[in-house]
């Protein structure tokens, strides 16, 4: 966490890449031989030549052109439910269904099963991993039960826990509860209802199990089951005669990890995406966005190194698409540190947030803590930020006069006097200090651990974010904090 690391990216043994796209690999290489991926524009246009076009995945019957009209009193019975149709296996209708979304068009397997929404576009896919704190999941039902569905094994959107291998499963259910994941896919569908605009269909799940370090989780039953699920989306969607787009992969796996090694951590999330690419490449999938919440622990635990190996991994995650949503300690949490019901809605808009533009999006991140050349009891911040920095003079988290700023192994009675923005670089905060600091070994901390000669809490908090924010549906403006690091202190050279 000291410095920048160098980048390191291994391709599996026999495997490759020979054409890297943005979005995705382009052409790779395995032991069978070259394999290529076509965009759908260039898939329609094959089709158009052979005069075979694919189901489109619009709204109304894609999969059989004849339609049979039925009764919707021998179909639908109890159901506010009128044009029904019969197309293949498929009953379509329009409906008045419980739900935020209205009068919509629904389908239904004739043979039975939970309904679906007639939505256009694809099937979109919310996949996450983690550990046995990924699985916290609110017992409410979707505002939107059509529209945001899970594989229908019985089993939810919180996956199996390790326990049992995950089933083949073409079809979709209803959820029972709310995990991250699900939130994240009722936050876009908010989204949409706000701007009067279609309403997609998402799957959602996440698999867990108890694995004690990031390397465990990335061989353990958990990612086995993960491919499972993107297996499922895909035969999901081919049922309901659309495409399968996976928006994410939520990585869920932190202060779990007892390996206490910030490398190691790294080194295995690192293993983790190169496998899960390889594998949903093979589905079928583009270069995975992942997404994450930087975990910046609880009041008990202030500085555990997995915190550290978040920060290495945001600055070192090869050609993986990682982003990491927000930091933790901008959501509240109860007593026993899980997140309130309100903090779960806002980290999903945050995590939503992120995928919409995930080539540039990033929290605030410091990387370099340097001396000021021009007055040597100044310490230069230097952060990268998509936006201005801001030093919130609300403090919100009640970070206190140093903006969650700290010196460690400074010699007594130096302090922070002062933070303030650099005027000539606004990307750079400077720290005053109450004298110069002398000697080697010195570091400056952010939002990372409690002060230990008060040990008060919060810990692990701060004050610094950047000018973007978002109108929560908890009424709270969500703001994209910096995330915490520790930094050495290295000789000065950036001012201007």
């Amino acid at each position: 966490m000291a410095r920048k690391p160098k980048t390191v990216q291994q391709e599996p043994a026999g495997h490759g890449v020979v054409v890297r796209a943005r979005n995705g690999d382009v052409i790779r290489y395995d032991q069978s031989g070259l394999v290529m991926r076509l965009s759908d524009k260039v898939i329609a246009d094959i089709a158009l030549r052979l005069g075979t076009m694919p189901a489109t995945g619009q709204s109304g019957p894609t999969v059989a052109a004849e339609t049979e009209r039925a009764d919707p009193h021998e179909h639908l019975e109890g159901i506010d439910a009128w044009d029904v149709r019969i197309a293949g296996e498929w009953l379509y209708f329009s409906a008045n269904l419980p739900g935020k979304q209205g009068v919509r068009g629904f389908r239904r397997l004739i043979e039975g099963g939970d309904i679906i929404a007639d939505a256009p576009g694809p099937l979109f896919g919310i996949l996450g991993i983690g550990g046995p704190r990924a699985a916290i999941a609110t017992g409410e039902r979707s505002h939107f039960p059509q529209h945001v569905l899970a594989p229908a094994d019985d089993i939810g959107a919180v996956g199996h826990a390790g326990i049992e291998d995950a089933k083949q499963i073409d079809t979709l259910e209803h959820l029972r509860e709310m995990t991250h994941e699900a939130l994240v896919a009722e936050t876009f569908i908010g989204w949409q209802l706000d701007k009067y605009e279609a309403f997609p269909l998402f799957m959602a799940r996440v698999e867990t199990d108890s694995s004690a370090t990031t390397a465990a989780l990335g061989t353990g039953k958990a990612f086995d089951n993960l491919v499972a699920a993107a297996g499922n989306l895909v035969q999901a969607a081919k049922k309901l005669g659309k495409r399968a787009k996976l928006l994410c992969v939520h990585l869920d796996y932190s202060l779990e990890d007892t390996s206490g090694d910030a490398t190691a951590y790294r080194d295995g999330m690192l293993a983790l995406m190169d496998r899960a690419s390889e594998a949903l490449f093979k589905l079928g999938f583009d270069n995975p966005v992942f997404v994450s919440r930087l975990e910046s622990g609880t009041a008990e635990l202030t500085d555990a190194t997995a915190i550290q190996g978040q920060w290495e991994l945001g600055w070192n995650h090869g050609a993986h698409r990682l982003i990491y949503s927000a930091p933790s300690y901008m959501f509240a949490h109860d007593s026993y540190d899980r997140p309130t019901a309100k903090a779960r809605r806002e980290m999903a808009e945050m995590t939503a947030a992120a995928v919409v533009e995930p080539d540039i999006w990033q929290c605030p991140t410091f990387y370099l803590a340097e001396r000021s050349t021009r007055d040597p009891s100044v310490i230069r911040m230097v952060a990268r930020a998509p936006t201005k920095l801001v030093i919130d003079a609300d403090d919100p988290f009640d970070a206190g006069g140093s903006a969650g700023f700290r010196l460690l192994d400074a010699p007594k009675g130096i302090t922070i006097t002062n933070v303030s923005i650099d005027v000539n670089d606004p990307h750079t905060v400077l720290l005053h200090l109450s004298d110069v600091p002398k000697g080697d070994g010195l570091r400056v901390a952010y939002a990372y651990g409690a002060d230990p000669r008060t040990g008060k809490f919060p810990a692990n908090c701060g004050a610094v974010r950047d000018q973007w924010s978002l109108t929560s549906a908890t009424g709270r403006n969500l703001h994209r904090w910096a995330l915490p690091c520790v930094l050495p202190l290295t000789a000065g050279g950036g001012d201007a």
